[in-house]
Order: C-alpha cells, then sequence, then structure tokens
C-alpha cells in the first residue's frame, strides 16, 4: 500500500479519528474504549487507549486514539499507519523518549515501552491480528516491518484532556 492509498482508505472514514479522540477526552474514557470496528473488517467489541506523546521535533503534546491489546499485563500498540510506507510520527517520538502516557477508559499512566524482537514479536504480532485482522493486510500492503510496542505501565497519572493537546 502507498501513502496514497492509506489515505484513501481515511477519506472511507472522515474526520472518524478526530471525532473518537473528541468523545474519548470530553467523556473522561468513559466513552471511546471500545469501539464496532466490524464495517472495516475489526471485531465488534475493539478497545482502544490514548497515547500522549511530546513531537521530538514540534515539542508539541499530541493524543492518539489506537488500537491496543492486553498481553500479560502489558498493553501493545501497533505502528500500521493503515499500511502506508511510511510510520507513524507517534512511533518515532515514542522511541525518542523514554516514557508514553497511555490512557486505557478511565485511568491513565506513565509506562516505559520496548519493542519485542524475534519470536516474542511473533507471538505478540499474532496476539494484534486476532484482536483487529485488518493488520494482516496492512502489512501485506507495505515492504516495511509494522513495528509493535509494548507498554508497561507504571506511575498512575491524571485521565487526559482537550487541554493537553497542542501544549509547547
Amino acid at each position: 500500500m502507498t501513502d496514497d492509498s492509506a489515505a484513501a482508505t481515511h477519506e472511507g472514514r472522515p474526520d472518524w479519528m478526530t471525532k473518537h479522540l473528541q468523545t474519548y477526552l470530553r467523556s473522561g474514557g468513559t466513552q471511546g474504549h471500545i469501539m464496532d470496528l466490524s464495517d472495516i473488517g475489526g471485531h465488534r467489541f475493539t478497545t482502544h487507549c490514548l497515547i500522549r506523546v511530546r513531537g521530538r521535533k514540534s515539542g508539541l503534546t499530541r493524543i492518539f486514539p489506537l488500537i491496543y491489546g492486553d498481553l500479560g499485563g502489558e498493553v501493545v500498540i501497533v505502528a500500521s499507519k493503515g499500511g502506508a510506507d511510511r510510520n507513524p510520527d507517534w512511533y518515532h517520538n515514542i522511541r525518542a523518549s523514554q516514557h508514553v502516557d497511555i490512557q486505557i477508559a478511565t485511568q491513565a499512566f506513565r509506562a516505559t515501552w520496548r519493542e519485542p524482537e524475534f519470536e516474542e514479536r511473533h507471538r505478540v504480532w499474532e496476539f494484534m491480528v486476532s484482536a483487529y485482522p485488518p493488520y494482516l493486510a496492512y502489512q501485506r500492503a507495505t515492504s516495511r516491518h509494522i513495528p509493535v510496542i509494548v507498554l508497561s505501565p507504571e506511575t498512575e497519572i491524571n485521565v487526559f484532556s482537550e487541554s493537553d493537546l497542542q501544549s509547547g
């Protein structure tokens, strides 16, 4: 898949991510955690978290809603970008930081992160494909190796709010 075809996929759901993020933030996490993605090949009860990262270049704070899986008490996210040829910016921002903030429903945490390798990476990837089957098509559509990130929540923090967005 090219970046253009990944963009075309997003056109089918205009402003969906923005509306999802607003719903999640405005409700304090009581809405937006579980979404029905069956219309795009996902499951009816697909879990979503929010991640909050600071731009490595801009210094701006950004919040992204992402599908996640809970694997043995760790949170797994996938840097799929819909099968685009480039990794999402949030992935590069996480790699430039020691920690990432994550919100799951009505709880938020500062977390450490790591990228699993070898057999663990294969096991985690298969788990996430079962959680959201379109990941398999995304991987087939691009030559890049889609990264998976494992987050280990450590310290509880306040839930995210709209005022957290784009602060410098």
